[in-house]
């Protein structure tokens, strides 16, 4: 998305005032991506250190070195910064997931099981290569109507999965026991995330993610 919209400010101008500022505009997108970044990253630093609750719009500005008219202007406060962390991390858990099934089916795997598990290994790699931001989730602590964006992130996960589950050729909805069957399958995928995120190593995470995946292949058989 940040690549389009430089993309979308530099693009081909038929004369050099154009070219110019095509180039402005990039340089100004540029600018506000890092502006940003700097603050989610020092967001995610205050967050855990103090938790959500006594974390302090005063640290993170001071962290980031960005103003405070900018943090309002870019995340709207406290409640903006957290959304969209984990936003960020979900994005690309769920793009990594869709990545890796996608690479599976390239290379001619088309067993329903083996694409869901290899999706489930991408998603819980990215538990522990992003662990930091992973944790800060874990509690559940956050900003009013935070329990309600998980929840519906997770119904969607489950759809999601349920039709990775079923296969292409399923035409008919989904019955009770296909349902409930990829309602614990996602839950033990995301229990299994919170135990790599909190992992003292990368060994350890490897090994959580190698045995999660055989339990998945063990109950969805």
């Amino acid at each position: 998305m940040r690549t389009s919209r430089a993309r979308q400010a530099g693009g081909a101008g038929g004369s050099n005032g154009e070219a110019g500022g095509a180039a402005g505009g990039g340089r100004q997108w540029a600018r506000a991506d890092a502006t940003r970044q700097a603050l989610l990253t020092a967001a995610l630093g205050v967050f855990a250190d103090r938790g959500y609750s006594a974390a302090g719009i005063a640290e993170i500005v001071e962290r980031s070195g960005i103003s405070v008219g900018s943090l309002y202007h870019h995340y709207g406060g406290k409640a903006g910064l957290y959304v969209a962390l984990w936003e960020d991390l979900s994005a690309e858990q769920e793009a990594s997931a869709a990545q890796a099934v996608s690479a599976a089916r390239k290379e001619g795997e088309s067993d329903p099981i083996a694409l869901f598990t290899a999706g489930a290994r991408a998603y819980l790699r990215v538990c522990w290569e992003r662990r930091e931001a992973a944790r800060l989730f874990l509690d559940g602590e956050g900003p009013a109507g935070s329990s309600l964006m998980r929840r519906s992130r997770a119904q969607h996960w489950i759809a999601q999965n349920t039709k990775l589950l079923r296969g292409p050729s399923s035409g008919e909805p989904a019955g009770r026991a296909e349902q409930v069957l990829s309602l614990v399958l996602t839950t033990v995928i995301g229990e299994a995330g919170r135990e790599i995120a909190t992992a003292e190593n990368e060994d350890e995470a490897a090994e959580i993610i190698d045995e999660v995946c055989r339990i998945l292949i063990r109950l969805a058989r």
